[in-house]
C-alpha cells in the first residue's frame, strides 16, 4: 500500500468498507488487514479521517469504521442563481433539491457525492452535498472589473454566485468592461472566491457581436477549425470526377430541386417527383457527405465533438468546414453531386409501397427558396411562375403528394406543432431592429414531410435488417406531466382521452385540431410542447412518440448533424457488403457513445440558441420602455404571471407590482385571485402591459399591467 498514492489509499478502504462481507473494524485491524507497513500509519489514519470528513464511512462508538447509515449517491450539481440547487442523477427521474446551506463549496454542474436528508414536510427529497468529485466547469466567460493590482471577474452564468478572484500576474493585458474567458486555478471554500486567470480577452463588453461570442464560449462552443481539419478539407474537396460517380446510380437527368430559406448556404437536400400508373415517385436525395468525410480522419473526429451545427441569431457555427459544407457537399443547381437517395413509390393513401436506397449521382435543376415556392403555390405569382415554368407541375404533384402523406400522419395520431416563431432582424452593429413571425408555408411543409417520410423509411429498413443504427426515439410523457396538462386543459374546457399511466398521441393531435384558430392555441400548444419527454439519439429502436411511428432516424441532413453522418456510413457498409461480424462488432461497440454525445451536443446547442433569442429580445425590448401592449397570459406562478405579446417576446408581471389587492397563487387551476375583489388572472387571459425593466444580465423583462380596471 505504500507505494500507492493517497487518494488510490482512500478509495481501496472505501471500497473495502462498503463491500457486503466487511466486519467494522478499528484503525490499527484495518492496518493489519491491509498490510500497511508502520511508517505508512499516518497516511492511514489521515486516509480515515478525510473519509469521515466526506461522509463517505462512519465510526461507531467502539471506534470501528463501517459503512454510514443513509447510503453516499453521486449525481450532477444544478445551482440557481439563488443559492440553492438540485442534484440529478443518471437513470432517476426525480432530482434531489439542495437548500444553500447544503450546497457547500459545490459549484454549477459539478460532480458530487451526496447523502440524501430525511423526509420534510417539503414535496421534493432534499439532500446535502457530501464532497466534489469532480469540476465540470474549468472556464467561465463573463466581464473583467479591475480594482488596484487585482481584480475580478462578474461571471455572465448567474449559477455561479460568486465572483472569481484574479490576482495581479494573472490579468492577461484585460481592462474594465472586457469580455473575458477566464480560467479557474482554485474553486474557493466557504468563505473564499474561486480564483482563476484570463486566457481570452473577447472584446469590450459593448463591442458588436461580443455579447453572442460570450455566450457561445460560455457554452463551450468551439468556433474555429484546427489547420489540420481545414488542410484535410481543402485535400478532399475535388470537383466530382466520373470516376467518383462509377458504380452509382446515375440520376442527372431526372428533374430535382433544392427548396431553402433565401440565406442557406448548406445545401444538403434535393428532391424530385414523377407519376407512374397512378403512383408518386418520390425521391429524397441527400449529400454524400461520407465520400469526403472518411472515419477517424481529423475531419470526423471534429465532426464528432461538435455533433451537430449550431445556428444562433447572428451566425452560424458549421459542423464540417465552409470548403465542405458550402463547397462540394453542397447540393449547387448545375453541379454533379455525389449523394444517398431514398427512392420511394408511394401510392394514392401515402403508403410507401416500395422503396429504394442507392449511392446515386445527381445534378440539381435549380436551387428554390421556400418564399419562391409559396408564390407559386399559394399565391399564383405570374412573375414566378414564369420564372420556373417547367418545374411547375412537378411542384404542384409534390404539393398534392406533401397533403395526402401528412393526413396520413396526421390520422395515425403524429402530434403537428405550428408554432408562431419569430426572426431578429439584426443591424450592422448586431443591435435587434425587429422581431418578425416566422410561419411555416406551404413549402416548408412539403420539405419536412418528405424528410420525415424518408427517414422513417430508411430506420424501418435498417430495423428489420437487424445490424447497429442511431434511432431518433422519443419516450412517452411522464403520467405525473399528463395529469398536469389535463388539470390545465380542463380549465380551458378541454378535455384527453386516456388514463394517467397512458396516452396515445393521437388524444394530443385530436386536442390541436380543436384548438386550433383560438385565441389560447398557441398558449396551449407549448403547454403540450413541455409536458412531452426531449427527442434523443438511441442505439436502440424504441418508437417516436410524438410522430407517433415505431421506426425513425435523422437521415437527411448529414452536413449539419453527426448521427446523419454515422447513418450514411452504416448504409454505405450495407450496400457495398461490408457488414460483417467485425464491422457490425465495431458500430455495437461505437453507437451507444456516439448517441449520446451527439443527444448532448444537440441539447448545447438549443440551450445556445434559446440564450441568444432571449438576450436579442431583452435588447430589442431596452427600446420601448414605458410603451404599452397587448399580450396574453402564457404562465401563472405564485410570484406573478408571464405575458407573451404578439412579436413572442415574453416577460414577467410581477405580483409585488399588484397593488389593487393581495393575491392569492390556486395551484389546482393555474390563477391568481385577489381576496378582496376576486379579480383573476389565469392562463389565456388577454390583457394589456406596459415595458417596466429590462435585464440583459438575468436575460429578462419585466412588465407592469396596464389594464389595472379590467377584470
Amino acid at each position: 500500500m505504500a507505494k500507492k498514492s493517497f487518494e488510490e489509499r482512500k478509495k481501496i478502504i472505501y471500497d473495502l468498507v462498503r463491500d457486503a462481507l466487511y466486519v467494522p473494524m478499528k484503525e490499527k485491524e484495518l492496518a493489519i488487514f491491509l498490510q500497511v507497513e508502520p511508517e505508512d500509519r499516518p497516511q492511514l489514519k489521515q486516509a480515515l479521517e478525510e473519509l469521515l470528513k466526506e461522509h463517505a464511512i462512519e465510526i461507531t462508538k467502539r471506534g470501528k469504521y463501517k459503512a454510514p447509515e443513509n447510503p453516499i449517491l453521486e449525481g450532477r450539481f444544478i445551482a440557481n442563481e439563488k443559492g440553492f440547487g438540485f442534484i440529478e442523477v443518471e437513470g432517476q427521474e426525480e432530482d434531489y433539491y439542495v437548500p444553500e446551506e447544503y450546497v457547500h463549496t459545490a459549484f454549477h454542474h459539478d460532480k458530487v457525492s451526496f447523502r440524501p436528508l430525511p423526509p420534510s414536510r417539503g414535496r421534493r427529497q432534499e439532500a446535502e452535498i457530501v464532497s466534489v468529485l469532480e469540476h465540470e466547469i474549468t472556464q467561465v466567460v463573463g466581464t473583467f472589473e479591475k480594482s488596484k493590482s487585482y481584480g475580478f471577474v462578474i461571471p455572465d452564468d448567474t449559477k455561479i454566485p460568486t465572483d472569481i478572484f484574479i490576482p495581479a500576474g494573472a490579468i492577461g493585458g484585460a481592462v474594465d468592461g472586457h469580455k473575458v474567458v477566464c480560467e479557474i486555478s482554485d474553486y474557493g471554500g466557504e468563505r473564499r472566491n474561486p480564483e482563476g486567470r484570463i486566457v481570452e480577452i473577447l472584446g469590450h463588453r459593448d463591442d458588436p457581436g461580443v455579447d453572442i461570442l460570450s455566450i457561445v464560449k460560455a457554452f463551450g462552443i468551439p468556433t474555429e477549425f484546427e489547420k489540420r481539419v481545414l488542410d484535410q478539407a481543402q485535400r478532399v474537396s475535388n470537383p466530382v470526377s466520373e470516376a467518383d460517380c462509377a458504380g452509382r446510380l446515375d440520376l442527372r437527368n431526372v428533374q430535382m430541386v433544392t427548396i431553402d430559406g433565401e440565406d442557406a448556404k448548406d445545401l444538403d437536400d434535393a428532391v424530385s417527383l414523377t407519376m407512374e400508373k397512378g403512383m408518386y415517385r418520390l425521391g429524397v436525395h441527400i449529400a454524400d457527405v461520407t465520400n469526403y468525410v472518411q472515419e477517424n480522419s481529423a475531419l470526423d473526429w471534429e465532426a464528432k465533438e461538435r455533433g451537430t451545427s449550431v445556428y444562433l441569431v447572428d451566425r452560424v457555427i458549421p459542423m464540417l468546414p465552409h470548403t465542405l459544407s458550402n463547397g462540394i457537399c453542397s447540393l449547387n443547381a448545375g453541379e454533379d453531386r455525389l449523394a444517398l437517395s431514398c427512392l420511394m413509390t408511394i401510392d394514392e393513401t401515402g403508403t410507401v409501397v416500395d422503396y429504394k436506397i442507392a449511392e446515386t449521382v445527381i445534378c440539381v435543376d435549380k436551387r428554390l427558396s421556400y418564399t419562391g415556392v409559396r408564390k407559386i403555390l399559394e399565391d399564383h405569382d405570374v412573375q414566378e411562375i414564369e420564372a420556373c415554368e417547367a418545374l411547375v407541375p412537378m411542384l404542384e404533384q409534390m404539393q398534392k403528394l406533401s397533403e395526402i402523406v401528412r393526413r396520413k400522419r396526421r390520422n395515425r395520431g403524429a402530434v403537428d406543432f405550428d408554432f408562431q416563431e419569430c426572426e431578429i432582424k439584426l443591424d450592422k452593429s448586431g443591435h435587434p431592429v425587429d422581431i418578425l413571425p416566422h410561419e411555416r408555408n406551404v413549402a416548408t411543409k412539403l420539405i419536412e414531410d418528405f424528410m420525415l417520410l424518408a427517414n422513417e423509411t430508411v430506420a424501418q429498413h435498417f430495423f428489420w435488417l437487424e445490424v447497429p443504427f442511431v434511432y431518433r426515439t422519443h419516450d412517452k410523457p411522464d403520467p405525473e406531466k399528463i395529469q398536469k396538462l389535463t388539470t390545465f386543459l380542463n380549465n380551458f374546457g378541454y378535455s384527453l382521452k386516456g388514463t394517467r399511466d397512458e396516452i396515445h398521441p393521437k388524444e394530443l393531435q385530436k386536442l390541436l385540431t380543436r384548438i386550433e384558430g383560438t385565441k389560447e392555441e398557441d398558449m396551449l400548444s407549448r403547454l403540450i410542447l413541455r409536458s412531452m419527454k426531449r427527442a434523443q439519439y438511441q442505439d436502440v429502436c424504441t418508437g417516436h412518440f410524438g410522430l407517433a411511428c415505431k421506426y425513425y432516424c435523422h437521415f437527411t441532413s448529414p452536413i449539419r448533424r453527426y448521427p446523419d453522418l454515422q447513418i450514411h456510413r452504416i448504409i454505405k457498409d450495407s450496400l457495398r457488403g461490408r457488414l460483417g461480424e467485425k464491422r457490425i462488432g465495431h458500430y455495437t461497440q461505437i453507437l451507444p457513445e456516439v448517441a449520446k454525445h451527439a443527444s448532448e451536443m444537440e441539447r448545447r446547442a438549443d440551450e445556445a440558441e434559446r440564450e441568444t433569442i432571449k438576450l436579442k429580445k431583452v435588447q430589442y425590448m431596452e427600446n420601448h420602455i414605458g410603451e404599452t401592449f397587448a399580450g396574453v397570459i402564457s404562465g401563472v406562478a405564485e410570484y406573478g404571471f408571464f405575458v407573451e405579446l404578439e412579436n413572442t417576446v415574453e416577460g414577467l408581471v410581477r405580483v409585488t407590482s399588484l397593488t389593487d389587492d393581495f393575491y392569492q397563487y390556486y395551484e389546482e387551476t393555474y390563477e391568481l385571485v385577489g381576496e378582496a375583489t376576486n379579480r383573476r388572472f389565469k392562463l389565456g387571459q388577454q390583457v394589456r402591459v406596459t415595458v417596466d425593466n429590462c435585464d440583459r444580465i438575468m436575460r429578462t423583462i419585466d412588465f407592469t399591467l396596464a389594464d389595472s380596471d379590467e377584470n
